[in-house]
């Protein structure tokens, strides 16, 4: 809750005011705005789905494929190496987060309502062959029990695309803020901060190896404080000092999901408009690639995103 005193006329006051009539206005005051230390009451809410994002939704509504393709991705790092910021010690936790692939594999997943990738598990290859293991050992052992024929389990399916990558860069205090104003002893500021974070996907054609398409993109991450005080003197030996303040940052881990988003979209386009793949309707297509061209970025819903696109057509 924001508090609003009055300048002068309540200087005035409580310069007239007895210490026990302080006291009182005082407890009041923070009675009133719940703003006692250890007695704030915790706005709790209940667990939500993913947030569904601008870019998000965007690449939901890519236009169908002609035909889904079928993609693997092994590893997908964080190659910065930088630890998050921290003011006067030493901070040892990441300054984004280390689940870049499960990210990227949630957003192929969602690219068109999941129509534009069929998305093969690699980054847990080894669990799911042993686990295959073990499957093949019960049907062995039931079928000499029972005098059966032992029935092979289904090959394994095989990408003809490997995607690559992973955050290549993370920069903290890339701008820097803020604005404020005091008298007499009464006043309040702001400051502002900004970092970014980036991505690169490549996408590589499994039958040899070329590169087919490569994007980068960048995703700004905002942190703001506002603060507002008094510090006056209501008596010789008394001093009045009131302190609020609010501080918001956007999630780290939100916006490295933004920017592989937006990767994933601008891959997409990048590989139709150098005819790797191909969209199902060619005039959405094409309006999409306009669009971008126009831009030099991805559409509408995507602008708090940077991304830059190039690709290489296999023979």
């Amino acid at each position: 809750m924001t508090v609003n005193f009055p300048r002068l006329r309540l200087v005035q006051q409580v310069r007239r005011a007895k210490p026990a009539l302080i006291a009182l206005i005082l407890a009041g005051s923070l009675a009133g705005c719940d703003f006692v230390p250890g007695y704030v009451e915790m706005d709790t809410k209940d667990p939500t789905p993913q947030v569904a994002t601008n870019t998000l939704t965007e690449l939901r509504a890519l236009p169908p494929p002609k035909r889904p393709l079928y993609v693997a991705v092994y590893r997908f790092d964080d190659m910065t190496g930088q630890n998050k910021p921290g003011g006067a010690y030493a901070e040892y936790s990441k300054a984004v987060s280390q689940g870049g692939a499960t990210m990227l594999v949630n957003a192929l997943r969602e690219a068109g309502g999941s129509d534009w990738f069929n998305v093969l598990e690699r980054e847990q290859l080894g669990p799911l062959l042993e686990e295959r293991k073990l499957i093949r050992a019960a049907r062995e052992t039931f079928a000499n029990e029972n005098g059966f024929e032992v029935q092979p389990l289904p090959a394994l399916l095989n990408a003809g695309i490997l995607l690559a990558g992973g955050v290549i860069g993370y920069d903290s205090n890339t701008t820097t803020g803020g604005s404020g104003a005091r008298y007499l002893g009464i006043g309040a500021n702001q400051q502002y901060r900004e970092d970014n974070v980036s991505v690169y996907l490549r996408a590589i054609s499994v039958t040899n190896g070329r590169i087919l398409a490569s994007v980068v993109a960048n995703k700004t991450i905002f942190s703001m404080s506002n603060q507002a005080g008094v510090f006056s003197y209501v008596a010789t030996d008394g001093i009045l000092e009131l302190e609020s303040g609010i501080t918001t940052n956007e999630p780290r881990h939100l916006a490295l999901k933004q920017a592989i988003e937006s990767a994933v979209y601008a891959l997409v386009l990048a590989g139709s408009e150098d005819k790797l793949w191909s969209f199902k309707d060619p005039k959405k297509a094409r309006q999409l690639i306009a669009k971008k061209a126009e831009t030099g970025v991805v559409p509408v819903g995507l602008q708090d995103a940077t991304v830059v696109a190039s690709a290489q057509v296999t023979e």
